[in-house]
C-alpha cells in the first residue's frame, strides 16, 4: 500500500507492531493485578492471550484512525468495547471556534466516547497524559498533546493548548488528572466527591484565549458492576487497586462489555466579567447537576433528547 502511494508513506505514521501492544499491555496487567514482580519470567505468559487480543483490537483501532479519522475510529473501537452510545447536549457544543470540553474520567471505553461523540470538532486535540502505550499508537498519538509526570514540562504543554485554541480549535482535557467514579457504577456521591479534586488550571486559558467557550462533559455507563465483582479482585486489599483489576478485566473478558456507554455535554460557559474562579465554580455545578440527573431525571441542565449510536450493529 505505501508502495502504491508515496505521499501517504511521508504523511501516516507507521502502525504500531502488534507485539509491541502486546508486550506493553502484558506489563499493564501485571500491574493491575499487583504482580509486576513477575515480569520477564515464564508466569506472565499466562497474561499473553488476552494481551494480544487487546492489542490486535488496539492495532485495527490506530490503523482506521490512520485511514479515517480519529471518529470514525473511536466509532470502530466503541463498537467493539460497549453495546452502543448515548450521545445527549451536543447542540451545546459548539461547531466551531476555540472550545475546551471538560471531562470527567472513569476509564475505559470513556475517551473513545468522547472522540465519537465530538465527531463535529475534527480539529480535536486532547491532553493526556504521557504512557508508552499511547505513545505505541501513531495516528491516535498525534491527536494528542502529552502531559509528562515533570512539573517542568507542563508549561509547554498549557503553550500548545493555548495555540490550538487561538487558532480557533477544539481541546478535551480531564481536569481530574486521574481515574474517577462512573457514577452508573458507583454512584452518585462518589462522583461528585471527585470533583474536589479537580485542578483548575484550565480557567489560564480563560485569559491565554479569551474566545474560548468551556463545555463540562459527563460519561457514564463505561464500568462494568460485574466486573469488578470478578473473584480475581479478592486478590486486592484496597478498593482503589481491586477497581484498577476490575477494569483489566474488562479489557481482557468480552462477557463484560455489555454496557451501554452514555455522554452529556452541558452549557457552554466563558470567564466573562466574573473571571476564572466563577468560571471554575460554574463548571462544578453543572458536573454536579448532570451527574445527580443521571439518578434523579431531573436538572437544570439535563438534556431532554438524546442521539443514539448503534454502534453494535456496525460490528
Amino acid at each position: 500500500m505505501c508502495q502504491s502511494n508515496p505521499n501517504r508513506q511521508m504523511t501516516v505514521p507507521a502502525s504500531p507492531s502488534v507485539e509491541t501492544l502486546t508486550e506493553l499491555n502484558i506489563v499493564d496487567l501485571l500491574d493491575s493485578a499487583g504482580l509486576l514482580r513477575l515480569r520477564g519470567t515464564p508466569l506472565s505468559h499466562l497474561f499473553r492471550p488476552a494481551a494480544r487480543r487487546f492489542a490486535r483490537t488496539a492495532h485495527e483501532f490506530d490503523t482506521r484512525v490512520g485511514e479515517h479519522g480519529l471518529a470514525k475510529g473511536s466509532e470502530w473501537l466503541v463498537s467493539r468495547m460497549t453495546a452502543g452510545l448515548v450521545t445527549s447536549g451536543l447542540e451545546h457544543v459548539p461547531p466551531q471556534g476555540p472550545v475546551i470540553i471538560l471531562a470527567n474520567h472513569p476509564g475505559m471505553t470513556d475517551t473513545v466516547a468522547l472522540f465519537t461523540s465530538l465527531a463535529s470538532r475534527p480539529d480535536l486535540r486532547v491532553i493526556a497524559l504521557d504512557r508508552p502505550f499511547l505513545r505505541a499508537l501513531p495516528n491516535v498519538a498525534r491527536q494528542l498533546i502529552f502531559l509528562p509526570d515533570e512539573e517542568s514540562g507542563r508549561m509547554r504543554v498549557m503553550r500548545t493548548a493555548a495555540r490550538h485554541l487561538q487558532e480557533g480549535g477544539a481541546l478535551l482535557t480531564f481536569p481530574a488528572g486521574e481515574i474517577e467514579p462512573d457514577p452508573a457504577t458507583f454512584g452518585p456521591q462518589r462522583a461528585a466527591a471527585s470533583l474536589q479534586s479537580w485542578s483548575s488550571s484550565y480557567t489560564l486559558f480563560a485569559r491565554l484565549a479569551p474566545r474560548t467557550q468551556f463545555v463540562p462533559a459527563l460519561v457514564s455507563h463505561v464500568i462494568s458492576p460485574d466486573a469488578q465483582r470478578h473473584p480475581l479482585t479478592l486478590l486486592r486489599r484496597t478498593a482503589r487497586n481491586k477497581e484498577k483489576l476490575a477494569a483489566a478485566l474488562q479489557v481482557a473478558l468480552p462477557r463484560y462489555r455489555d454496557r451501554v456507554a452514555k455522554v452529556t455535554f452541558g452549557h457552554p460557559l466563558d470567564a466573562g466579567a466574573d473571571g476564572a474562579q466563577a468560571l471554575g465554580a460554574s463548571i462544578a455545578a453543572q458536573m454536579r447537576c448532570l451527574i445527580f440527573a443521571g439518578e434523579s431525571g431531573s436538572c437544570a441542565t439535563a438534556q431532554t433528547s438524546a442521539t443514539w449510536v448503534d454502534v453494535a450493529s456496525r460490528r
